[in-house]
């Protein structure tokens, strides 16, 4: 259910198992051969949801980066900026508590909160429950803030229509080097707190340079959730997305 005027539920995806029955009693051995298994099953039911969704007209925005980095400050700052007719809900992934969902909520954007019970991240089948209970089919736009880490949900594929990694200035220029995969499964990358730069030894060239040496093709846009700074050129690339999305029938 939605958070909004009426008391909420979150969703608890804590006891969901997404493995072949025949997987259960696998020989640890073989740990290497049933996560190239899992993946493999995930890659698929990712691409059910994301044909699902371009059939239902909704896009599905999976945002990803490390706790603290202004994931829920960049989302109600997006919301703000987005046109009047874009309709917009958002799923708050959390290993526990509904904080973030409440922000939102309080904001009047509708909302729901996911419960992993543990899980580092979300698969294509758990947001896939996320989307369903939220009745997707109402929305042109629907964002995931995944769980905060830079490791697990860049590599589950989510059926998003377009990933972004928020890169906070604190975390330092160095991240990209560091966490490979989140970078280069990223569309877009938010360098976020630019206006804290001073503060830390961040080189925003040097940030640049590391993460187009993992993806020439990510786009980046330096930001401050907090000041504003940036904000605009990023709603600008969001919408332009959708549009080009909708519009195009060979996806």
């Amino acid at each position: 259910m939605l958070f909004g005027t009426t008391p909420f539920v979150f969703l608890d995806l804590s006891n969901e198992i997404y493995l072949d029955k025949e997987r259960h009693n696998v020989d640890p051995i073989k740990v290497i051969e049933v996560k190239q298994d899992v993946l493999g099953q995930n890659d698929k039911r990712a691409e059910e949801v994301r044909r699902q969704l371009k059939a239902d007209g909704t896009f599905l925005l999976n945002i990803m980066s490390s706790p603290g980095s202004g994931k829920t400050t960049t989302l109600l700052g997006t919301a703000k900026r987005l046109p009047p007719d874009v309709h917009m809900a958002v799923m708050e992934a959390d290993i526990d508590s509904t904080v973030d969902a409440a922000a939102m909520a309080e904001a009047g954007i509708d909302t729901i909160q996911v419960h992993t019970g543990g899980m580092c991240h979300l698969d294509a089948a758990m947001t896939l429950q996320g989307l369903e209970e939220v009745g997707y089919k109402d929305y042109d736009l629907v964002v995931l803030e995944n769980v905060g880490n830079l490791v697990c949900p860049a590599e589950f594929d989510t059926g998003a229509s377009k990933n972004v990694a928020i890169l906070s200035v604190p975390e330092g220029d160095d991240k990209p080097l560091k966490y490979p995969l989140m970078f280069e499964v990223a569309n877009c990358v938010l360098i976020n707190k630019i206006d804290a730069a001073s503060l830390f030894d961040f080189d925003l060239a040097v940030a640049e340079k590391n993460i187009h040496m993992r993806n020439p093709d990510a786009k980046v846009f330096p930001i401050s959730a907090k000041t504003g700074e940036g904000m605009d050129a990023w709603v600008r690339w969001l919408t332009t997305e959708m549009k080009t999305w909708k519009e195009d029938d060979h996806e």
